[in-house]
């Protein structure tokens, strides 16, 4: 059975980021054997004043294969997890979303869409969730994390919004490697331009100082621009710079 877990303000500004807190959930479900987890996505949500956030506004989520029978245990875990984990004066809210169980996919998906252009309501939240059978919880402060988390859950799987957490480091910066190491060393499963052209296994690519992929149609794409050369021997696409992923 594949889950989607999503958490969301987790964190203050002293404390460990909610990035930070997926990878340690990500931890503990693997010590207990629970499954197996996919790479943590963080998902960019409105910035608005009438929005408490703590510097970015975004919400994690990841892709969990497990055992149907497992769910309840899952959700109990991460219920605990963010109770004792989440930084004071946060809001925490999980979202675990059972992929067989769910109804009104679309609707979840725009929902987590919405999310990045409005405020949105922990009301909206709830009902939404109820309507989808997805289970919404908050855990401590007002509980308005469960907005983002319901909206992480939506926006990965769309399959085309976030950037994955961290960032890629097989070799030094402005190394000339091939797409096919590229795939064979990272999660990565493509590499695109910034156009949308799929690269081949044997183009080459250069490293710039962050290396970091995003989600697009399902998959996890690095995206690459032209370095302007032409010369034979020469990488002709060089990796996204920070700047630009964010838009991601």
């Amino acid at each position: 059975m594949r889950l989607y877990i999503a958490i969301d303000d987790t964190d203050n500004l002293e404390s460990r980021g909610t990035g930070k807190l997926a990878a340690m959930l990500i931890d503990e479900l693997h010590r207990n054997q629970w499954g197996m987890a996919h790479p943590i996505t963080r998902h960019q949500l409105y910035v608005h004043p009438d929005i408490a956030y703590t510097s970015h506004n975004s919400a994690m989520c990841f892709g969990f294969d497990t055992r149907a029978h497992l769910l309840q245990s899952i959700i109990e875990l991460g219920s605990e997890f963010l109770a004792r984990e989440s930084a004071p004066g946060s809001d925490p809210g999980l979202c675990v979303a059972a992929v067989p169980e769910m109804a009104h996919v679309d609707e979840v998906i725009a929902f987590g869409f919405k999310a990045k252009e409005e405020v949105l309501s922990k009301e909206q939240a709830y009902k939404l969730a109820e309507k989808a059978n997805i289970h919404l919880s908050e855990h401590g402060g007002k509980g308005i994390g469960v907005i983002g988390a319901l909206a992480g859950v939506g926006l990965r799987m769309s399959g085309n919004d976030g950037r994955f957490r961290g960032k890629i480091e097989i070799e030094p910066a402005w190394t000339a490697i091939t797409v096919a190491s590229l795939i064979e060393r990272t999660h990565v499963d493509e590499v695109h331009t910034t156009s949308g052209l799929r690269l081949p296994d044997n183009e080459l690519i250069l490293l710039g100082e962050t290396v970091k992929p995003v989600l697009l149609n399902g998959r996890c794409i690095q995206l690459v621009y032209p370095t302007g050369k032409t010369e034979p021997g020469r990488p002709r696409w060089q990796t996204c710079t920070k700047t630009y992923i964010k838009m991601f």
